[in-house]
């Protein structure tokens, strides 16, 4: 996997050093030495991770650090601390700036290496949705970043023996607002994920005998805990064990014995980064639905019906199958809207919804086209079956008057409607929708509130439907 990696470091040699490494692993390599000209570079070349050394004269690691994660256009960008100490404290105030991971000199190729991988590779997951996002933004679809919230409760599964530390890990998480669940067994905590709908998942490499690194790679192959993080417990300087789990997709590490404080702020940081990825991902479907539906009537719009007739049209190419249109059109709709007001008019439109979808199968697609004009997509229905189809949607429109207020005002509506057909795969939606819409105002023209068909002329009586079909 090649990346762009920013080395920065006031010490020229530690600076080419790694430039050297790296460039052996064929890494785009990009170099500062000191923070000023770091966070230039950052700003204008997004590199897709970097490296940074602690100690500089000026503006510290620590510094750098913080204003690169402040910013909303560079904060995504994992930044790993490289420095000669390796107190605890200092681990903590690096990911309270906002650190991603740490590396002690001299730098360990295997940890060096498999730390980028890891990070890349979930800094690259993020770019494709929060360039997702972007294009929603611009359509004026709101941003997943701006709903960030720390209100409710997290709930954290911690896989681990039932001893002394454990109890420790439990309180300290518990204390910071965390709702933990302790497994002691990695097939239990298995069922648990599988069922539970957890935010992170702390996994000690001790448990009982059992192989976490299996247990870690298992999360990560199955849809419910994919995008879970999940963080393991090793012993210090496993360096060859930390590379494997790493490369298996687990996305932090804490080493024993536990200090409580970075428990805590690699907890936040990783659950921090869930919600992020949970947000982008939840607005890129809300996006995506407000891109095909329609929001007045919740039914899906022309640039659906273009997809997915060009889907039925492929699925079926070859076949000789029929796919039929229906073009239904509210009778004297402008009526509708000078005299009882277009909240009237809107009722309308959603009874209509309603109503249409009561009338087709499950596997036909009702569409609102625009304005009071909706369309109905039947695959695998000939001419002779979309006629009585059609006119029994006519039929339970014009049976029931609508509702139009909530003091029970209602307004019968009749609709026009035209039919075409034509051969899968061969018929071309235009020409589809064109052949119905001269039905339809054949429809119109002979005196509205009937079925018109581009293929056939064949009436059928109305038929009579429930009260339960009342918009």
């Amino acid at each position: 996997m090649s990346a762009r990696v920013l080395v920065v470091d006031d010490i020229a040699a530690n600076v080419r050093l790694l430039e050297a490494k790296l460039l052996v692993e064929y890494y785009e390599v990009l170099t500062a030495n000191d923070g000023a000209s770091a966070l230039e570079i950052v700003g204008t070349s997004m590199p897709d991770i970097v490296l940074l050394d602690f100690m500089m004269p000026g503006m510290d690691g620590f510094e750098v650090c913080r204003r690169i994660k402040e910013n909303p256009a560079t904060g995504h960008i994992p930044v790993v601390m490289v420095t000669a100490l390796s107190e605890v404290a200092d681990r903590v105030r690096g990911l309270e700036a906002g650190a991603d991971d740490f590396l002690t000199k001299p730098v360990n190729d295997l940890a060096l290496f498999a730390r980028i991988r890891s990070l890349v590779r979930l800094k690259r997951a993020l770019d494709e949705w929060r360039a997702r996002e972007s294009t929603f933004t611009q359509f004026g679809l709101g941003s997943a970043l701006a709903e960030l919230s720390e209100a409710g409760t997290r709930q954290v599964l911690l896989v681990a023996d039932d001893y002394g530390p454990s109890h420790r890990i439990v309180e300290t998480l518990e204390s910071d607002g965390y709702s933990v669940v302790h497994s002691t067994s990695t097939d239990d905590a298995s069922a648990r994920a599988m069922d539970g709908d957890f935010d992170m998942i702390l996994a000690d490499d001790r448990v009982a005998g059992d192989d976490v690194l299996r247990f870690c790679s298992q999360l990560r192959s199955n849809e419910a805990t994919r995008h879970c993080p999940v963080l393991i417990m090793l012993d210090d300087g496993d360096t060859e064990r930390l590379a494997k789990a790493l490369d298996l997709g687990v996305n932090d590490y804490l080493v024993r014995p536990v200090n409580k404080d970075e428990l805590t702020a690699r907890t936040r940081t990783q659950i921090r980064r869930k919600q992020v990825e949970d947000n982008l991902r939840r607005q890129y479907e809300k996006s995506l639905t407000a891109a095909v539906t329609d929001s007045l009537t919740g039914l899906y719009n022309r640039r659906y019906l273009e997809t997915h007739f060009a889907e039925v049209s492929r699925d079926l190419a070859g076949s000789g199958k029929p796919v039929s249109i229906i073009v239904l059109d509210v009778d004297h709709f402008k009526k509708v809207n000078d005299e009882h007001g277009h909240a009237a008019g809107d009722q309308v439109l959603r009874g209509l919804a309603k109503r249409v979808l009561g009338g087709i199968r499950g596997f036909d697609t009702a569409i609102r086209l625009g304005g009071e004009e909706f369309v109905v997509l039947m695959p695998n229905v000939d001419a002779r079956a979309a006629f009585p189809a059609a006119n029994r949607i006519r039929a339970m429109v014009e049976e029931y008057p609508f509702a139009i207020s909530e003091a029970g005002e209602e307004l019968a509506v009749t609709v026009s409607i035209g039919v075409a057909t034509g051969t899968a795969g061969a018929a071309h939606l235009e020409e589809l929708l064109e052949r119905a819409d001269q039905a339809l105002y054949r429809a119109k023209n002979a005196g509205r509130n009937r079925v018109m068909s581009a293929d056939i002329e064949d009436p059928v009586a109305p038929a009579k439907y429930p009260e339960a079909l009342r918009a």
